[in-house]
């Protein structure tokens, strides 16, 4: 019998991910917490406009207020709401979780410990996501990588589910490159090293990535970040490796290797016009993963005895931003600057 699958959080990055696996035959239910989307989806399917072609897809969505009235329990739930919605996300989810069932993080941010406290760690599996997407209408979604160039790792969050990574690879595959990560904790805080230089930072600068990057000392400061981020990795235990379909031979020194993630996120996962999903949240009014990206930077290292100086600064003008008290704009780069000096 086929898995019953669920993509908690159906907006730009679960719809699209979602729409692959029933193109390929999967039983798949969205659930989402934007009315509007629902109600276009259950219109008129979601469309996907891919960078070549544009997809409809007809979907099966629900409203979260829905959860109460199902009957049939999902074997596989892809979680890929914002990382502060993480935990009241499983609560939700978890009275319709089979018994053997799997809770795979699909986000950014190191959320695999709030899931396991729900869930428990034997139905627990940690993700990486590399894509561009965005979403600014109901039932559309703007998919900047196809299949084809997205990147996924999946990774069992200890012993008793990492033989069960393989049950994970075979529903995303439809969706990109998946591969089997042996520490997938490591693979996500190399994903949050990439991140932390470029989410909230080119956001601060209300700017697409690439130009926030062209800004004169902007890259500079990205990648103090990276490797700020990168020191924390290595201050909580973990460790350097290669992802985004890099190899051991790759991993270097973190004074280069971390900036070499920005590289890459440039050139292969993003276009001239990518807005980071904290621009993205920004412009709708609604705040962003700030706290769960650089913040968990600074306060990694923080107990650890280390400062993390360019990511405080950029966490200090963010939630200035996110109170009111200061626009995002070109001319804040001076204020990330500061903190170089």
């Amino acid at each position: 019998m086929s898995k019953r699958i669920a993509i908690l959080g159906s907006g730009a990055q679960g719809s699209g991910v979602g729409a692959d696996m029933i193109r390929a035959g999967l039983d798949v239910t969205f659930v989402e917490q934007w009315p509007e989307h629902v109600e276009a989806m259950r219109r008129n399917g979601i469309e996907v406009r891919l960078p070549h072609e544009t997809v409809v897809t007809p979907v099966r969505a629900i409203n979260l207020c829905d959860v109460a009235a199902l009957k049939e329990r999902f074997d596989l739930v892809f979680l890929v709401t914002k990382a502060y919605d993480t935990r009241w996300s499983c609560e939700l989810i978890a009275s319709v979780l089979a018994d053997d069932g799997l809770v795979v993080g699909l986000q950014n941010g190191m959320t695999m410990d709030d899931i396991a406290s729900v869930v428990g760690p034997e139905r627990t599996i940690g993700a990486v996501i590399e894509m561009a997407s965005n979403m600014f209408e109901p039932g559309i979604v703007n998919r900047e990588n196809s299949p084809e160039t997205a990147w996924f790792a999946v990774g069992g969050y200890d012993e008793r589910t990492r033989d069960r990574a393989h049950e994970v690879w075979e529903a995303l595959h439809h969706a990109g490159t998946v591969e089997i990560s042996d520490d997938i904790r490591s693979s996500k805080w190399m994903k949050l090293v990439a991140n932390a230089g470029e989410l909230v930072p080119s956001a601060i600068l209300d700017l697409p990535l690439a130009d926030a990057a062209a800004v004169p000392g902007v890259r500079d400061f990205m990648d103090r970040c990276c490797r700020e981020a990168a020191a924390a990795t290595v201050a909580s235990g973990s460790r350097l490796r290669p992802v985004f379909g890099l190899t051991d031979a790759d991993v270097t020194d973190a004074e280069t290797y971390a900036p070499a993630l920005l590289d890459i996120v440039l050139a292969r996962f993003s276009s001239p016009t990518t807005r980071t999903t904290v621009l993205q949240d920004w412009m709708k009014g609604r705040r962003a993963e700030v706290q769960e990206i650089n913040g968990f930077v600074v306060r990694t290292l923080a107990a650890a005895g280390q400062d993390a100086p360019a990511n405080a600064r950029t966490v200090e003008i963010a939630l200035r931003i996110e109170a009111g008290e200061l626009q995002a704009r070109p001319e804040n780069a001076s204020l990330l600057l500061d903190a170089l000096v």
